[in-house]
């Protein structure tokens, strides 16, 4: 990091921050930066970073959040601060995360022969034409079996959040929970690393704006290799003990984001 940068805006950065409660998107944008410099800026001035439950509880009593659970319609400095959120969800996750999610996805890559990524890709491929228009086998199998358990579920809900496009595969109303059912290259290298970027930053700010509403979020990482009748059972196996768990008991803001494989 830039020792000049660090003494030019030392403490207009600490006071922002400490004083004013600002988070550490905001100052970056005061400061045409990115939140991450900041953080590691507080961290070498030896300032305590507020955890994601302290910054949501700052956020909320200074007005830049709505509470979740208050039903009011938005207001547009709210439209703008859920805005915020679906970007600084990724731009504030630790540069650590954003490494150790990256490798993982490379290692899996690279232990895959030639044939197997030749066919992962003709299979997304293939996948993602029809599942744009009709929604993909083992989304449409997870729907039904969430519906067959009792669970009220809309297929590909959009409008959750105002004034962005984003649709949700599976949405059940009424615990919340917003079900991802994610193909490989959500999460490996297939059509190169800077399309797995794009993907992995795409989910990041929509899993932000929809945690930032009061929702959470269930990922279903799924490989494409051999959509068996069993395997699909298994995956909705694991979906359904993992809405189950959220049922039982509501996740507090730090953990509505759920991640399983399939």
């Amino acid at each position: 990091m830039s020792n000049a940068f660090v003494s030019k805006n030392k403490e207009y950065i600490i006071d922002q921050y400490v004083n004013h409660n600002k988070s550490t998107y905001e100052i970056a944008v005061d400061l045409k930066t990115y939140p991450n410099r900041i953080r590691r800026t507080l961290k070498t001035l030896g300032v305590s970073l507020r955890d994601k439950s302290a910054a949501q509880t700052v956020a909320i009593k200074s007005g830049r959040h709505e509470h979740p659970t208050k039903g009011k319609k938005r207001t547009e400095s709210e439209k703008i601060a859920i805005s915020n959120g679906m970007s600084s969800y990724w731009e504030e996750m630790e540069e650590d995360e954003r490494e150790r999610r990256s490798e993982i996805s490379k290692k899996q890559w690279a232990e895959m022969s030639e044939e197997d990524k030749a066919n992962l890709r003709k299979l997304a491929a293939d996948a993602v034409r029809k599942a744009s228009k009709e929604g993909s086998k083992i989304e449409k199998f997870i729907y039904e079996g969430l519906t067959k358990e009792g669970y009220q579920a809309i297929f590909h809900k959009r409008g959750l959040i105002p004034a962005a496009k984003l649709e949700i595969d599976i949405f059940l109303p009424t615990l919340k929970l917003a079900i991802e059912i994610d193909g490989p290259a959500h999460f490996l290298p297939i059509w190169g690393e800077a399309s797995l970027a794009k993907h992995i930053r795409a989910d990041a700010e929509k899993a932000g704006a929809l945690i930032a509403r009061g929702f959470v979020v269930l990922r279903v990482k799924n490989i494409i290799r051999n959509l068996s009748s069993k395997n699909m059972r298994d995956a909705l196996e694991s979906v359904i003990e993992a809405v189950k768990k959220v049922e039982e008991n509501f996740p507090p803001l730090s953990k509505r984001l759920i991640e399983i494989e399939t």
